[in-house]
This record gives C-alpha cells, structure tokens and sequence, in this order.
C-alpha cells in the first residue's frame, strides 16, 4: 500500500468536528490505514462520515468507525438545537483556490439557527469551527470559535518619514532595532522591571470577574510581545502611487513597519474557557459542536461579549507598544498609522438588519475603511480602501492564506530552498521556521484579483526584513 500521501493530524479532525473518544481514535487509525487515499479526498470522506454515520453501516472502510458514532451520539441523547436541514447560498469569492475541507465547513456553519448570511474570501482554508478565511453574520449571539483563539489579531502599519535609500545604506542599524524591540514567541513575556505601561491595563473590564482578573499579570509581561506561527513584525518599503489625501501621505516610496500579532496567551486562555463553556450550554450535533454559539441576551454572552472587547483592545496595545518603541528608537516621524483585526465579532447593520458579524481572519472592508493585506515573508502587502460590498458582508481577506499546512511544508521544503527564496527578492530574514516559507502560501496577487470588487489598493508594501519566532511555537 502506498503511503505517499500526507497523514491526517488529530488537530485536522478536531477541525472538521471531530471530538475527543473512541470514534476521533478509531478516524484517526482509518485516515493512517488509507493513506493512498489523497489527503483532500479522506478529509471530505471522514467529515461526510461524521455528518452521515447511518449511510456508513457496513462500508468496508468506514463502517467500524460509523458505528462508534452512532454509539457515542446515543450516549449523549437527543441533541437539544437541531441544525437547519437547508444551507442557504453565500458568497465565495476566489472559489478556485478555496480547499473543499473549507467550504464544508461554511456549509455547516450556514446551517446553525442563528445564522443570516456568510461569505468566503478568496484567502479562506480550513479552521477549527468556522474556516479561516469565513464571515457569518448570525442574529443576537456570539460563536466563540466563530472569532477563533488569537482574539483581536491584527495588522498594524507605521509610516516613516525616511527614504528607501537610508534604509538600504543602514541595514544592520534596523536590523538591530528589530530585534531589541520586539520579542516572539508562545508563552514569551518580559521581566517586571521590563514591562511596558498601557491605559488598557487599567480598564475595568479586568475587573468584570475572577477569572477575567485573574488573568491580568500575564497580560502585562505579554505587553508588547508577539506570538508565534505567522506573526511578525518586518520592515518594508511603501509605495504610493499618487498621494493619498486621507492618510495626508504625499507620492512617494517610504520605510515602513507591519507588525501582524494579536491578545497572546490572555486571549487564547479566555477563548478555550468560553469555547468549553458555549459546547456545555448549546449543545448542537458533533459535527457543529465548534460552533457552539451563546445568545448576547445571556449573562454567558454577554460575559464574553466584554471579554472579547478587551482582548481586542489589549491585542491593539500589543501593536502600539511595539510602534512606539520602534519609532523611538528610530527617532523618526510616523507619517501615517494604519491598523485592522481579524479574529473578531461585531454588532453591525446589514442589509438593514441588525446581525453580528464573526470575521475569523477576514478584514473589515466597509465603505472607506482601511485595511492591510499581507502576502507573505517575499510577496508583496497591500493597503486598501473597503468598497463596502454587500455580499461579502463588508469583509475582505486578511492575507494570502496557506497552500501547504505545516506539516507539510517542513516536509517539502528545504532551508536551502526557502534561502533561495529568500536571496532572490533580497529579504534579511531573522528567526522563522519552514513552516512559514512563502512557497508554503497562495499567490497573493491571485487573491487581490479575486476580491477586486471589495478594495481598492491605496499602496504596495514590499517587505524587506522580516522577523518571526524562531522555536516552532504556534499561536495564530
């Protein structure tokens, strides 16, 4: 039996709705027993078998592992929220390069009570409850995984008032500076004497219960860090075709910083306690069981509604502490500051309707909103102006998104490769594992071209020294 083909994660089948017992090990033996089977394909199947375990009874691959399904569904009893049978339509943009284990997922979400309307962008892949990538618009409630983890993740910008031609003539003076004013990884955090001082620390939000307050320390030593996985902060250069008006920012090519971080281990922590606590309040069938959703007219919705906010408000401190340390440092004036996030939910109007929109890893693209879209660590960004498009539910994406997962990008792609890449488009690149190679994401430009209709491009940020977490630690 050949076994060429990439193994199937337990990270994967939790993503697809698989839980923790006997069924999630009896898929994850089946998936490592048929691995001649393409990984796209055996995903698509094992979540057709989860969402249909009856139709399985008997199948020679898959009917063992039905059966405990079946098992375990008549353990827990009746499901008390039934699923919508229908799905209704929604917008995919870029739907070529958008993985079947994504739409799947949207489709699922699609169906969920509360839910008034959703929207793929052309960046989208497969996520943990709503795709990466996915918007949902639902009426007065909140899916904890429907933000997702990194709560309040971001892209933050500083223009400067330097030229390309100092940067290039003192490379090794802001390769320093990227270093000593940033600090990456999961679980990184400074000393007490290093901490950095913030007006989100005194929000009385942290105040809102135990565990919220409770969680305030680690917030400060992570003030001012960035996590692992994809996070960043690099240094580019900025170009603007003509002046923007707006921005006050003239024509012209100019030193930049993007930074792409978000709320650290305080946003993850709140994330998997009000994940556990909507799976115990709203139980739905397994295979939506990571969209469990807490209505906002709850004490448990609104409770995280608060914790939410401020983890998107501390997730924004993170960025302005790093800004103001760089240019500090610099000693230069900031022409212009650019920020958005992802990873978040808002009460907005929509098609005249009052919905909450979940935009898990997905830009805000109102009417003149602005935004930054980062490629990858060799491929352009872009800072664009929202359209305020309709069907996308005012989003747009948040990057390039992946082609490779993890696994299989440190599997494919060498360091003398990824080196090559890198000396090609003359880019310094401190700290980063393979698992972040620009070979392992999407062609960015196909992206901007599929979402065409939802921003306008303003400018083109070139990177040109990029640093990451070094340790292999994830947080995205």
């Amino acid at each position: 039996m050949s076994t060429t083909n990439e193994r199937i994660s337990s990270e994967e089948l939790l993503a697809i709705g698989y839980m923790p017992g006997r069924a999630f090990g009896i898929a994850l033996r089946t998936a490592d027993q048929n691995m001649q089977i393409e990984k796209k394909t055996l995903l698509a199947q094992l979540t057709d078998v989860l969402a249909t375990p009856k139709e399985y009874i008997g199948h020679t691959v898959y009917g063992k592992l039905a059966g405990a399904l079946i098992e375990e569904a008549n353990m827990q009893g009746d499901v008390s929220i039934p699923l919508r049978q229908q799905t209704d339509s929604y917008a995919i943009y870029g739907a070529e390069q958008i993985e079947e284990g994504a739409r799947k997922q949207m489709d699922i979400a699609m169906q969920l009570p509360v839910t008034v309307a959703g929207a793929l962008m052309p960046d989208a892949h497969q996520g943990y409850g709503l795709p990466i990538g996915g918007v949902l618009a639902v009426e007065n409630a909140v899916i904890p995984y429907g933000v997702g983890v990194d709560i309040g993740c971001r892209m933050a910008l500083s223009i400067y008032d330097i030229p390309e031609a100092f940067f290039t003539e003192h490379q090794a003076k802001f390769k320093r500076e990227l270093i000593a004013q940033t600090r990456f990884g999961a679980g990184q955090g400074f000393k007490q004497s290093e901490r950095a001082d913030h007006a989100v620390l005194s929000d009385p939000a942290f105040d809102l219960s135990p565990f919220i307050s409770g969680l305030k320390d680690k917030a400060w030593a992570q003030l001012g860090t960035s996590g692992g996985g994809n996070h960043f902060a690099e240094f580019g250069i900025i170009e603007f075709l003509q002046a923007d008006k707006a921005l006050g920012v003239p024509a012209g090519k100019y030193l930049a910083l993007l930074s792409h971080s978000g709320s650290r281990g305080f946003g993850a922590t709140i994330a998997g306690h009000f994940t556990k606590l909507a799976k115990e309040l709203c139980r739905l069938p397994q295979e939506a069981s990571n969209l469990a959703y807490l209505g906002l007219d709850t004490e448990a919705g609104q409770a995280y509604w608060q914790a939410m906010n401020l983890a998107g408000d501390y997730a924004s401190a993170n960025h302005e502490v790093i800004h103001h340390k760089m240019a500090t440092a610099l000693g230069s004036t900031v022409l212009a500051r650019v920020e958005n996030h992802h990873n978040f939910a808002w009460k907005e109007t929509w098609n005249g309707r009052e919905v909450v929109v979940h935009r898990k890893g997905a830009t805000p693209a109102g009417e003149g909103v602005m935004g930054i879209i980062p490629g990858s660590m060799t491929a352009p960004g872009f800072l664009v102006r929202g359209k305020g498009e309709a069907d996308s539910i005012n989003s747009a994406a948040h990057g390039a998104g992946r082609q490779m997962s993890r696994t299989q990008a440190i599997k494919t792609i060498s360091r003398a490769d990824m080196q090559a890449v890198l000396n090609a488009h003359g880019v310094t690149l401190v700290g980063a594992g393979r698992d972040e190679a620009p070979m392992a994401y999407k062609d960015i430009h196909e992206v901007m071209a599929a979402q065409q209709d939802l921003v306008d491009i303003v400018a083109t940020f070139t990177p040109k020294m990029v640093r990451m977490a070094d340790d292999g630690s994830r947080e995205d």
